[in-house]
């Protein structure tokens, strides 16, 4: 039976998504990644050709919603993104490219506590926004900013340690009360120049794409009218900080210590609307959500390995001239993913005591052929396995604003650059 529009609560939720595995078990994978404050179950259902296990060369993507546990229209929206692409594999060429060569871990709910405590739907703010322990889980998560005080929940743990069992590439949160696709940085300093009112990251010319792949695709969000005469959105798209300062924030989390490049996505500017609207809103966003999953598929990917040919985890590969203050790494198949718009890159490949390697690559938008741009680096004096290296929890960019407060503006880069080789003692 079709799925139908209304909300699913959590024993529908649970009954739909089992239904879904049970139909389609070569296609889905379904698991919980760990349990809301009140024990209740946090579902994800992986949609792929190989829905239980990371493949070499097939990145991995992922959809949040209903973190605010009031605003509601992203989880049922998941739930219709879920049914249309089970019934489209294999019928539709598109989608089953997707499908092949992606593989999509969906999030219906985060906060299951937070949707079953709002008895009272609200279009602008109820108690259900928080957990069952009072906490906003968009302000719960470590921040690269400054110290955040709040304690670690449940489902931000199982959200830290989800994000650290994967490869991520690509991500996206649904959340609700405007309509508008927000991106890195949530939060800002001097060093990413939040005193002009923008905070910029390393990757900002690939999140601004990112963020109008989305609203460009969604029957409005494109024009930029807010949901108010007070506020307006050009082109539908907006820097997390130059509209609100935010710490700790799921987003920015994603970006530094996930490698994982995520957007917040405000689907309604109502947060808790009728049923009768939910079919409308599948519809504004049904194209904006596959053509997002797709942009995974821009930039390059590869794998480095040693002179035998096995692969070096912990390996690091950055383009030049975009850093990230956690250095992007190699996973444990040796592999790495980045996220680079169309032109021409040198990729520095770095074995931590070894020479590094340079590569020029040429770029295309290959997002229509559905795998990145391959190139592998091979280090042929290397034979060992690279030591495990976890990036620290601290404020890095606080660090590194205190560290160029004492140097001329000129000497940023030399900044950066000691507190990467910090990090990798």
């Amino acid at each position: 039976a079709a799925l139908d529009f209304k909300y699913h609560h959590t024993e529908e939720l649970e009954a739909y998504l089992k239904g879904i595995h049970a139909a389609y078990p070569s296609l889905t994978h379904l698991h919980s990644i760990g349990r809301s404050v009140e024990g209740r179950d946090l579902w994800v259902l992986v949609l792929g050709r190989f829905p239980t296990h990371h493949k070499i060369g097939i990145p991995e993507f992922k959809y949040v919603a209903n973190m605010h546990g009031d605003e509601t229209v992203g989880r049922e929206v998941l739930l219709h993104l879920i049914d249309f692409l089970v019934t489209s594999y294999r019928r539709d060429p598109v989608i089953t490219r997707l499908l092949n060569n992606t593989r999509i871990h969906i999030m219906p709910t985060m906060n299951p506590d937070g949707f079953e405590a709002t008895k009272v739907p609200d279009c602008y703010y109820t108690q259900g926004r928080y957990n069952k322990n009072g906490e906003d889980l968009n302000r719960n998560f470590p921040d690269a900013f400054e110290s955040n005080k709040a304690s670690i929940q449940p489902e931000t743990q199982a959200v830290m340690n989800w994000i650290k069992n994967e490869t991520f590439v690509l991500s996206a949160n649904l959340h609700g009360g405007a309509l508008v696709a927000s991106y890195a940085f949530d939060n800002g300093n001097s060093v990413t120049g939040s005193l002009k009112g923008y905070s910029r990251s390393p990757d900002d010319d690939v999140f601004i794409h990112l963020a109008k792949t989305y609203s460009f695709n969604h029957a409005s969000m494109y024009k930029g009218t807010g949901c108010d005469n007070r506020q307006t959105f050009p082109e539908g798209i907006t820097n997390g900080y130059a509209w609100y300062q935010l710490e700790g924030g799921m987003q920015d989390y994603n970006y530094v210590w996930g490698q994982c490049f995520e957007i917040t996505l405000e689907l309604s500017c109502c947060k808790y609307p009728p049923e009768d609207q939910l079919e409308k809103f599948w519809r504004d966003n049904k194209v904006a959500l596959i053509e997002y999953i797709k942009q995974i598929h821009l930039g390059v990917k590869g794998q480095v390995t040693d002179k035998n040919g096995n692969p070096i985890p912990n390996a690091i590969v950055e383009a030049k001239g975009r850093p990230h203050i956690c250095p992007y790494r190699t996973n444990e198949q040796g592999e790495y993913f980045l996220l680079l718009l169309p032109g021409t890159y040198v990729i520095n490949a770095t074995v931590p005591g070894f020479k590094s390697m340079l590569k020029t690559v040429e770029i295309t938008d290959n997002t229509g052929n559905f795998s990145a741009l391959k190139h592998d680096f091979s280090f042929s004096e290397v034979s060992i396995r690279s030591r495990a290296a976890s990036c620290p929890k601290t404020p890095l960019y606080q660090e590194l604003e205190q560290a160029s407060a004492a140097v001329k503006p000129t000497l940023h880069i030399l900044v950066l650059m000691t507190v990467m080789l910090v990090i990798l003692q």
